[in-house]
């Protein structure tokens, strides 16, 4: 890897300073709201993409708000009169948030990119210049200790991720901050590491400009700087997790031979959970050939862990090594290299017998179960985000699941959870339906087929009677055997139990 320099950070030792600015940027509505009143939604959206045109005509003006719009987010230099009338530029330059350039013109030394907090907080996470969207594609740095910052990568672990409150969180790999900023909200203690040093300095950056509390932070691989009698109630990564021959970037290539990196870091977080801890990941794994996928990744559960493992997209092989060549911005150089790297990519994948790749998530929960739940499945349907309250549920109803038999399942109470509906699908003007679906438009956003008696029983669950009530009025309807239909019928309430159509009434 070509060394082609990064900036000098700014310094870590003076928060003081840090909270100046902040004020100062708070000051001029350098937030997230401010950039959309500021630019409109269009420009604001292309800024995601790195595409810099539509806010670059959008600040030609002088007002403060603008002023630092192109000096952190476009990376623009700019008077430093100009500049003096917003910040306090002077101590900004001491402490390197701000560098001199031509002649009496100044520019930032990092990204600056307000984010807004789940709870309306504003927030800023701190990146390399030109790698704030958290994908290489387009920024032009190749050095291998640039961090980036917020991607949708980043965005989708953040929304997914249970917010309870904890004594202890840890963030593996923690790049710009993101996720150690949000364990800061709901953790008493937060210990984030990285193997970049770069990345631990943004990071106090981070947290320090958003005037979050500090992080206990760590250098080294994945679980390397963490004690072997330490445990946590929150484990949480983006890990470098691109399948890759060779690591040229270390902050998104695993390094590891296939899915190996990913394999290691779901197997040695079980004994890093306190009992009814969560982890939780993003990743990728290999589909190969001649072997089933989803028995793959049950083989990485560790013991003592509920799981839930969520497929939410496959690449062929070939889409797969074209992302990520042109993440690396490979497609933009020479043609020739650009084919050996496909061509590495390629011989990679067939000596592994690796037809695609699938992407998703995994959250594992600590458990004293004697049979723990490991479910796995493929989902690349649209969700609601956040989502961390839903896994929350998913797990609190596996526990109810486990503890109630099929006796004890008809003498529950339960609720259609919220905004389910149901729809019949069949022929115009038959007298009956084909079937009835079960649609939820929260969460998981799923659906599921019932037969009329699950679509009943559900209709009427507001928590008032048991479910062995319920169906012994459903069986007199229909002219049924009531027994009968008390036996066959928990199987099918316990599905829309497990998959959150009902909920238990507690």
């Amino acid at each position: 890897m070509t060394d082609t320099g990064l900036a000098p950070l700014p310094a870590t030792d003076r928060p003081d300073a840090a909270a100046r600015l902040r004020d100062a940027l708070l000051a001029a509505s350098f937030t997230a709201d401010g950039l959309l009143d500021l630019l409109g939604a269009p420009a604001y959206a292309a800024l995601a993409r790195s595409e810099t045109v539509p806010a670059l005509r959008a600040t030609r003006g002088d007002t403060p708000l603008e002023t630092l719009v192109r000096l952190f987010l476009l990376q623009q230099p700019v008077p430093h009169a100009r500049v003096a009338a917003v910040l306090p530029v002077e101590e900004a330059l001491e402490t390197r948030w701000l560098t001199r350039v031509g002649g009496d013109e100044v520019a930032a030394t990092v990204d600056v990119r307000p984010y807004g907090g789940p709870g309306g907080e504003d927030w800023f996470i701190v990146s390399d210049l030109g790698c704030a969207v958290g994908g290489a594609g387009g920024i032009g740095q190749r050095d291998e200790r640039v961090v980036l910052g917020v991607g949708g990568a980043s965005m989708t672990l953040a929304g997914i991720t249970v917010r309870t409150p904890v004594a202890s969180a840890l963030d593996l790999g923690t790049g710009s901050g993101i996720q150690a900023l949000h364990a800061s909200q709901h953790a008493t203690r937060v210990t984030a590491t990285d193997l970049n040093p770069r990345a631990l300095h943004v990071t106090a950056l981070t947290l320090a400009l958003s005037g979050a509390p500090t992080a206990e932070l760590r250098e080294g691989s994945l679980f390397e700087p963490v004690r072997d009698d330490e445990t946590f109630d929150l484990v949480v990564s983006n890990p470098p997790f691109v399948i890759s021959p060779g690591a040229r970037l270390t902050y998104r290539d695993g390094g590891m031979g296939g899915d190996d990196l990913c394999r290691s870091l779901v197997q040695q977080a079980g004994e890093r959970l306190n009992e009814g801890g969560f982890a939780q990941f993003l990743a990728n794994w290999q589909h190969v050939a001649g072997e089933d996928w989803q028995d793959r990744l049950r083989s990485w559960v560790p013991r003592g862990c509920d799981a839930w493992i969520v497929q939410r997209e496959v690449q062929d092989v070939t889409q797969y090594a074209e992302l990520w060549l042109r993440d690396a911005g490979d497609h933009r150089g020479d043609p020739a290299e650009y084919q050996a790297r496909y061509d590495a990519w390629l011989d990679e994948f067939e000596a592994r017998k690796v037809k695609a790749i699938g992407f998703g998530w995994i959250t594992l929960r600590r458990t004293q179960a004697a049979e723990p739940s490991v479910t796995v499945e493929e989902w690349p349907h649209p969700v609601e985000q956040p989502l961390g309250e839903a896994i929350r549920a998913h797990f609190d109803r596996l526990d109810y699941l486990r503890e109630h038999d099929d006796a004890a399942l008809l003498e529950g109470h339960f609720k259609l959870a919220a905004e389910v509906v149901q729809e019949q699908v069949g022929l115009p003007g038959a007298e009956d339906p084909e079937h009835v679906v079960l649609r939820q438009h929260r969460g998981m956003r799923r659906a599921t087929k019932v037969d009329t008696v699950g679509a009943g029983f559900a209709g009427v669950c507001d928590g008032t009677l048991s479910a062995g009530r319920i169906l012994d009025a459903i069986a007199q309807l229909v002219g049924e055997d009531p027994v009968l239909l008390r036996d066959r019928t928990p199987a099918q309430i316990r599905l829309l139990v497990e998959q959150g159509f009902l909920e238990p009434a507690v």
